[in-house]
């Protein structure tokens, strides 16, 4: 078959098929076009799922007369005209190509006028068939309109593949929903079938973010999120992440941005995911609303087609400072409670809880700042199975004794600021499984396998945490490794951190290599398939946790073979000991597979069980 050129048309209906697949894909490329013109106002009216009509209209700065049908051309784009520009893209789009191939697949209106002072707007009409109608004047406020109508008209095959009104528009719906998370300071309006079904003021303060981040995911996630904001060394992240009581079973409700822009990196999904995976139990997956900022020149925005992947110059590190945010953001939310639902026939509308979602009560809206720990009188280690249960009555044992519940007088009563400890005081064990503690307004459940088991695992982290280098155990056979030769150039730069890992790794050839000594704590582990794994996070993340997470699994185990066992009976004083440290205690929320650890009812809540006030 001769080589050929192909027709300017043919070119631009296979552009068309990388960036736009379905109706809500053109809402996206011109929702981006209103952000680059400074729009502060977005109305969206679709018909048919946005197969009949798609209109975004926006109050930006408007397109001038004479370059409305330039506009409309194939790489013709204001936002960048050098090699530098593209290396230093701020603005969503600036390729140049969305206008053009929505034209080649639907017929097209773009009107636009640039100064309120002028009379009216111009308008430009496109056919699908690369023919540019003429100029026309035509009314029109301040900004942009485009109109897309009658959708894969000319390309019947892709038509095809579209699925039902319903469907498409929940697709643009939610394309909505995401720029809106991208754009606070921005309103969306949103029509469908010439109804409103979505209103979205601008947001400006920190309290009216969080009211728009409430309609789009729910007020559940906010109520049950927490708010992060870091900037360091010209890395900045704020936003919103779940507390791992609150999770779904699936990762639908995960919206990274990077400078404004939705995006997917598995650098930073690897991140995420790893900063959880000691507090959410397996087969959940977190909420979250992030945002990172950073140079422009720092990220490759141009990496894919519809501009949804990015690449970073330095993933390890954007990877590294994700994990440490996250991470420091969790272990300060201490004990985190799972509340209990009542029956339904007893649950009034307001107090039923969605699927996949946990409501807090007002429970423990009053503060309190736990005592400081006292010297240890035992070794630090986890206890063991054969340690009676006295020893832990006097592991923060002092001169003056444990004390009493609290009872409040009259005068406390009526005193907002009087406190009690989060997690109260303990009345009896239950089964010598459940520890029942009374609190202010209600009652308190804990488990105290998966309590005492969290509490030891993060007294065992810090250990060997302080610890600084990983004790070495030389192997008395030393394992060669066959890799590839861009392996073995891997692990050769990498030696020293190899060694702070506690491996000794030589490389004796350029496709092998030499393990002499691994981790003595992981002495029982393929010490071969480690340093495999290693060598594959270390190509793909610029950097590699599995050693970490490999001791944690260790220590995990230690702290939950060492932790109080079931049906063993504890002391009221022991029972408090136990409390008041898993207050104080970093994810303490959640044992070490992510079960929680404690569950609360209010004495609102007890009431409804017996109808009392009904």
């Amino acid at each position: 078959m001769p080589i050929r050129i192909l027709p300017p048309q043919l070119i631009n209906q296979i552009a068309a098929g990388e960036v736009i697949d379905r109706p809500a894909s053109i809402v996206k490329e011109l929702l981006e076009n209103c952000f680059d013109a400074g729009a502060t106002q977005l109305t969206i009216h679709i018909e048919q799922g946005g197969m009949r009509l798609i209109r975004i209209s926006d109050n930006g700065v408007g397109i001038d007369k004479e370059e409305l049908s330039l506009a409309l051309s194939r790489h013709a784009t204001s936002k960048i005209c050098s090699l530098d520009d593209l290396e230093h893209v701020n603005s969503m789009g600036f390729r140049g190509e969305a206008l053009a191939s929505i034209c080649s697949v639907a017929k097209l209106t773009l009107t636009s006028r640039c100064q309120d002072e002028a009379p009216h707007g111009w308008s430009v009409c496109s056919d699908g068939a690369e023919t540019f109608f003429d100029i026309q004047p035509a009314p029109h406020q301040k900004g942009t309109t485009v109109e897309v109508c009658d959708l894969f008209y000319n390309t019947p095959a892709r038509r095809k593949f579209l699925k039902s009104e319903k469907t498409e528009f929940g697709h643009i719906e939610a394309v909505v929903k995401r720029m809106a998370l991208s754009r606070f300071a921005l309103g969306f309006t949103l029509f469908n079938a010439q109804k409103e079904v979505l209103h979205l003021k601008p947001a400006l303060t920190l309290e009216q973010e969080e009211q728009r981040v409430a309609a789009i995911f729910s007020d559940d996630f906010i109520n049950n999120a927490l708010h992060l904001d870091f900037d360091v060394s010209g890395l900045a992240l704020r936003g919103w992440v779940s507390i791992p009581t609150f999770s779904r079973s699936q990762g639908d409700m995960q919206f990274f941005y990077v400078n404004g822009r939705l995006v997917k990196d598995k650098s930073v999904s690897h991140a995420i995911k790893q900063a959880y995976s000691e507090v959410l139990y397996h087969g959940r997956h977190a909420l979250f609303a992030l945002y990172l900022t950073l140079d422009p020149s720092e990220v490759d925005v141009n990496a894919h087609p519809t501009k949804s992947e990015v690449r970073f110059r330095d993933s390890r590190t954007i990877h590294g400072f994700i994990l440490s945010c996250l991470q420091r953001t969790l272990a300060n939310l201490r004990s985190t409670p799972t509340y209990a639902t009542l029956p339904p026939h007893l649950a009034s509308s307001e107090d039923k809880m969605p699927h996949d979602t946990a409501t807090p009560s007002p429970l423990f809206n009053t503060a309190y700042t736990p005592p400081p720990l006292l010297a240890a009188k035992q070794n630090p280690l986890p206890l063991q199975l054969n340690t009676p249960a006295p020893v832990y009555q006097t592991l923060y044992a002092s001169d003056s004794p444990m004390p009493a519940p609290v009872k409040k007088s009259d005068d406390e009563a009526n005193d907002s600021t009087f406190t009690s400890p989060l997690l109260g005081f303990a009345v009896a064990h239950l089964h010598g499984i459940y520890i029942l503690a009374e609190t202010l307004s209600g009652m308190v459940l804990v488990d105290t396998h998966a309590a005492h088991e969290r509490i030891t695992f993060e007294r065992l982290k810090q250990q060997y945490a302080t610890a600084g280098r990983i004790a070495m155990q030389p192997l008395l056979l030393p394992i060669k490794m066959t890799v590839m030769p861009f392996e073995a150039d891997v692990a050769e730069n990498a030696v020293t951190f190899f060694e702070q890992l506690g491996f000794e790794l030589n490389r004796i050839s350029p496709d092998t290599l030499l393990l002499r000594a691994q981790p003595a704590l992981l002495s029982k582990v393929d010490g071969e398939q480690l340093v495999r794994d290693v060598l594959a996070d270390l190509l793909t993340h610029q950097a590699s946790y599995r050693i970490e997470q490999e001791y944690n699994g260790v220590l995990a185990k230690m702290a939950c073979y060492g932790a109080v066992r079931a049906h063993r009976e504890l002391t009221i004083a022991e029972m408090n000991a136990l409390l008041r440290e898993l207050e104080i205690t970093e994810r303490g929320g959640q044992c070490n597979h992510g079960r929680p650890t404690w569950v609360a009812l209010s004495t609102q809540e007890l009431d409804k069980f017996f109808m009392r006030g009904q």
